[in-house]
């Protein structure tokens, strides 16, 4: 049996698991740790526990030891070399005339490695760019063309909600979104409604729509009145325009042209449907 503990590295990034050894560890202790590019600095997202022992795959790498001061100013100088690399491949990009949108750039914790995050529509030969880099920086060079999604989840922003983007904050990766979910979710099928800063369908259509099936059935179990049915109201005959099945209301309009909503459990049960709700 080992000790293992998850370690994240970006606030929102995948959690990896690696051997504790003989350290103490608690939730957000900062810890370099042994990785494939070499030693990188992380935070602990899941505190150790004790694992069965696999007959196969890799073996864990290591808690190489706990993070220093020294570790954060390295890392502040990491980050000044990322923004003037930055700024001079984006300079490197519009001389060579690219068409790639680079977003973001990344150095391994050690100094020796620089990744460029970029989009483009198609293939990019940006062959000659990692000549130039490589010659101006002296140190491994590697280009990483990426989808839009990722390039919202690294570069973070606000959705139409008014909070920081999903995908920034605790989507570790992406699921598929379809139109279907927006649908039964009752949203407008406007694409420019229901997508996200990516220009995508946005994520919380997925994780929101589990809740949404469940209030389906019990919509169909209570046989709510069908949306364009003419039901008796307290304000007089009025039609069903739309259903709250989050506050288990019907909206509904009445025959001078108002609009109310009106909770299912105070609707007759004469008026509610006879068939199943779609």
């Amino acid at each position: 049996m080992k000790k293992v503990v998850g370690i994240r590295f970006k606030p929102a990034g995948k959690v990896y698991d690696f051997e504790v050894g003989a350290f103490v560890l608690q939730q957000n202790d900062p810890v370099i740790v042994e990785t494939e590019q070499g030693l990188g600095l992380g935070w602990v997202a899941v505190q150790p526990w004790i694992r069965e022992e696999e007959g196969s795959g890799k073996p864990l790498k290591k808690v190489f030891r706990m993070a220093t001061p020294k570790d954060f100013e390295q890392r502040d100088r990491n980050r000044e070399t990322e923004i003037a690399a930055h700024a001079y491949c984006q300079k490197t990009i519009l001389e060579l005339e690219l068409k790639m949108n680079l977003f973001a750039v990344e150095s391994t914790f050690d100094g020796n490695k620089l990744t460029f995050f970029f989009t483009a529509e198609g293939r990019v030969d940006f062959r000659e760019l990692v000549k130039i880099l490589v010659k101006e920086y002296r140190i491994r060079i590697e280009m990483r063309q990426v989808g839009i999604r990722n390039q919202a989840k690294m570069c973070g922003g606000l959705g139409r909600c008014g909070r920081v983007l999903c995908c920034a904050t605790f989507i570790e990766k992406f699921e598929p979104v379809s139109i279907r979910m927006a649908k039964e979710q009752g949203l407008s099928l406007n694409p420019t409604k229901i997508s996200g800063q990516c220009g995508r369908l946005m994520c919380c259509l997925t994780f929101e729509n589990e809740i949404y099936r469940q209030l389906k059935t019990e919509r169909m179990k209570d046989r709510w009145p069908k949306i364009g049915k003419s039901i008796e109201t307290p304000s007089g005959k009025a039609k069903v325009i739309r259903h709250n099945v989050i506050a288990r209301r019907v909206a509904v309009r009445l025959d001078g042209g108002q609009e109310m909503e009106i909770s299912i459990d105070e609707l007759d049960p004469g008026q509610k449907s006879n068939r199943k709700a779609e």
